[in-house]
């Protein structure tokens, strides 16, 4: 079931703000009426400290109020906030009248009768409406369907006692009005129901009573059923409610040890006045309109460390002042409050540390906090650790920060996601690829995305245990620390893609010194034990068979040329003659002339540049000429070279069928092109799509004056 109240945004401003202004008019009508009573009466200071108390009290709840109708009109909460204030401060009004007119002028005002039958009930529809916030905290929803009978019983409850009280016969005694010193008998009141009123007033009470308990409960249950947000709202109230005990029973306790009871009992009212009566808006406006929402960590770790040295400071006061003065006779004595002062002075600085260290453990457990676990993080990753070292410390750190049984740091290495480091349970992970620049989902974990300059570097995760899963706070702190792991990640996959570019290009080196060798064995080397052979059996025909030798004289011509013509291929594959003549235009139009499909070439005085920066441009656009008519299904092809801003760049550009690079990858043969291009500090792209052919860019750096005559 919801509880709601529909109206527009502005239209409910309107109505908080004609609240607001009613609520101040009945807190300054009681302020006036208080100091004019004060004339007839005498000394009414306490009145007007309690008067400065309401309007402190009633602006918070006025304020919170308004601001969650004004962002949340439905919301039954706010609303509430805002009667509070008018009930009380109408109620503290009227008392004030109705003393004013009974006693301070005997009844000769009018109206008086009635102000102080009002006063009589009025203060039990003010404490009621508290119980519906616990109940609808924190969006106006009551937590299920099934908790409609508690609404009703807090609609019921207070309505049968106020009628109770409204209509109860004999004198009437009202809560605000001082009535004491006069005889007003209740106007309403039905003699012969006597009986049954008392009745019905127990009734109300203990339905009232019951309002309070359901209440309470409702938190509770709306605590166990949530996540996230609204498990965080609901810590904000609770907090308000433990503080509320936990400062009861130091009242309780601290004003039976001290011996100025009165002074202490008095501090100890108005801080727990404080609490309850303004803490309840404030935790409302924090958790509704999640203003510093996940502070709450902080506020309690700072509660708890004022808590407990208050419970110190008194303690040294009750041991020195109370026991030794007990033992002494002399529990007054200024002796030893300047004993028990220089104690607190010597023990203050040892006790908070500790008090610091007990607070940390109850709050955090035994995680750091995470103030010092993004403190550890810097503080580790700016020390000098071998590669291998860095990625397990930050796992380690971020498992002992979250309390997360499982903490892994997963590093993008080209279109793979893979596990580099854990910390904490078994942690084996698969490899997991990536489309586009987008993070995977990690199966069984919860994973946060590290970038670098907008790049996908890797992901943090962390595997929660069940009876401490991941809430938004816990997140946070896993995104920040994502934060500041960006330019980490970056390094580190620098040095494993360098490591890996290594390996690629030793196992292409010795790929291709194998190539070599099979070609010079199986063709040149062939060729030249042939011409061996013949050359003996020439020798050995010449004094028998002259016109036989000089027959196999001339074959052996043929077969050199053939051995020559052999050599000389090799010898172009590993660097083209006509590239070192000419340069690098008119050996890649030679290229372009054997190429099976057919191909422009575009160099328009590219002129001369170091033969290593020739070779790399050289072989990079033969390897993707060859997957042109290998792959692309192509009609056409062009290659067009040019200079920009210190860079050679080079285009194999092709009308083929395309493809997918976010799905695909580089294969061996784009891989050899990049490895080669940043081996000479530069780079390539790859723009392709299904049906729309391929692009192949490549760009060099070159010195400005790098040509070459």
């Amino acid at each position: 079931m919801t509880v709601r109240v529909r109206m527009s945004t502005t239209r409910a401003r309107r109505i908080a703000n004609a609240i607001i202004v009613a609520t101040f008019g009945f807190q300054v009508c009681s302020t006036v009426l208080t100091i004019v009573r004060s004339d007839y009466t005498g000394n009414n200071s306490f009145d007007l400290v309690y008067a400065a108390l309401t309007f402190v009290g009633a602006s918070v709840y006025l304020w919170v109020g308004r601001m969650i109708v004004s962002r949340q009109p439905s919301n039954t909460v706010g609303w509430l906030l805002l009667a509070i204030p008018l009930i009380a401060c109408f109620t503290f009004a009227n008392g004030s009248y109705a003393t004013w007119a009974l006693v301070n002028h005997r009844g000769t005002l009018p109206f008086g009768v009635a102000s102080a039958w009002i006063d009589r009930w009025a203060i039990v529809p003010m404490f009621a409406a508290f119980f519906p916030i616990f109940l609808l905290y924190p969006n106006g929803h009551l937590p299920s369907r099934r908790w409609r009978p508690a609404l009703w019983l807090t609609i019921a409850s207070p309505t049968l006692a106020t009628l109770a009280f409204a209509l109860t016969p004999g004198r009437i005694t009202g809560a605000m009005a001082n009535l004491e010193t006069v005889h007003v008998t209740n106007p309403l009141g039905v003699s012969a129901a006597g009986s049954l009123i008392d009745q019905l007033t127990t009734i109300g009470s203990i339905g009232m009573l019951l309002t309070a308990i359901v209440a309470c409960a409702a938190i509770v249950v709306r605590y166990r059923g949530a996540d996230g947000d609204t498990r965080q709202q609901v810590r904000w109230l609770a907090f308000v409610g433990v503080a509320f005990f936990v400062e009861f029973v130091i009242a309780v306790v601290g004003s039976g040890l001290t011996h100025d009871s009165d002074n202490f009992g008095n501090v100890m009212f108005l801080v727990v006045f404080i609490t309850l009566v303004l803490g309840t808006p404030i935790a409302c406006g924090i958790a509704i309109l999640k203003y510093r929402l996940y502070d709450l960590d902080v506020v309690v770790r700072k509660t708890v460390v004022f808590s407990l040295l208050a419970a110190f400071i008194t303690a040294v006061y009750a041991v020195v002042v109370g026991g030794l003065g007990a033992i002494t006779a002399e529990r007054g004595s200024t002796a030893l409050s300047f004993v028990a002062a220089v104690v607190l002075a010597v023990a203050f600085q040892p006790a908070r540390d500790r008090v610091r260290r007990v607070a940390d453990r109850l709050v955090y457990g035994k995680r750091a906090t995470p103030y010092e676990m993004l403190a550890d993080f810097s503080g580790r990753m700016s020390e000098s650790y071998a590669t291998e070292d860095v990625l397990p410390r930050m796992a380690e750190i971020l498992r002992a920060g979250t309390g997360a049984t499982s903490a892994g740091v997963w590093l993008r290495v080209g279109d793979r996601l893979r596990p580099e480091a854990a910390a904490g349970d078994s942690f084996e992970r698969d490899p997991t690829a990536v489309v586009g620049d987008d993070l995977p989902d990690i199966v069984g974990e919860h994973a946060v995305e590290v970038r670098h300059q907008g790049e996908l570097l890797g992901a943090l995760s962390v595997r929660m245990p069940p009876s401490e899963p991941m809430d938004p706070a816990k997140d946070k702190l896993v995104v920040d620390l994502a934060a500041q792991a960006g330019l980490v990640l970056r390094n580190v996959r620098l040095i494993e893609e360098l490591r890996a570019s290594r390996q690629r290009l030793v196992a292409a080196q010795d790929a291709e010194r194998r190539r070599i060798e099979r070609n010079l064995h199986d063709g040149a080397q062939q060729q030249l034990v042939a011409l061996s052979v013949k050359l003996r059996l020439s020798e050995q025909l010449a004094g028998r068979d002259p016109a036989k030798a000089k027959e196999m004289l001339a074959a052996l011509q043929v077969d050199t040329s053939d051995a020559l013509e052999n050599l000389r291929d090799l010898a172009r594959g590993i660097y083209p003659p006509l590239l070192a003549d000419q340069g690098l235009a008119a050996a890649l139009a030679a290229q372009a002339r054997k190429s099976p499909v057919p191909t422009e070439v575009e160099a328009d005085d590219f002129g001369r540049y170091p033969p290593e920066i020739e070779a790399t441009i050289y072989f990079c656009t033969l390897e993707a000429l060859q997957n042109v008519a290998k792959y692309a299904g192509a009609t056409r092809a062009s290659v067009r070279l040019g200079r920009d801003d210190g860079h050679l760049t080079f285009e194999i550009a092709d009308d083929g069928t395309g493809f997918d690079p976010g799905s695909t990858g580089y294969g061996t043969g784009l891989q050899g092109m990049a490895d080669r291009l940043e081996a000479a500090g530069g780079s390539l792209a790859v723009r392709s799509a299904p049906g729309e052919g391929t692009e192949v860019t490549g760009r060099v750096p070159v010195s400005l004056t790098g040509g070459r005559a």
